[in-house]
């Protein structure tokens, strides 16, 4: 019975590592995709990039997705 329990957690450690290596990798993406995506709109890459870093994670990338401008070659 010991040795199932160490092995469920055990397990368990993994499966934890990995959805944290996950959402590690979708937070420097996000990062850098706002980064881009501000620098394509004609606003400073790094300001918007440096606010969706520092704000609690998914609020700063949702208030980017809220309040870019629309993309420059739509524009008229």
């Amino acid at each position: 019975m010991e040795q199932l329990t160490d092995d469920v957690f055990s397990g368990l450690g993994i499966m934890v590592l990995i959805i944290c290596l996950v959402v590690l990798v979708f937070y420097v993406w996000s990062v850098v995709w706002a980064y881009m995506d501000a620098r394509r709109r004609g606003k400073p890459g790094w300001l918007v990039a440096l606010v969706v870093l520092l704000m609690v994670w998914p609020v700063g990338l949702l208030l980017w997705l809220l309040l870019r401008p629309q993309s420059q070659r739509h524009q008229v």
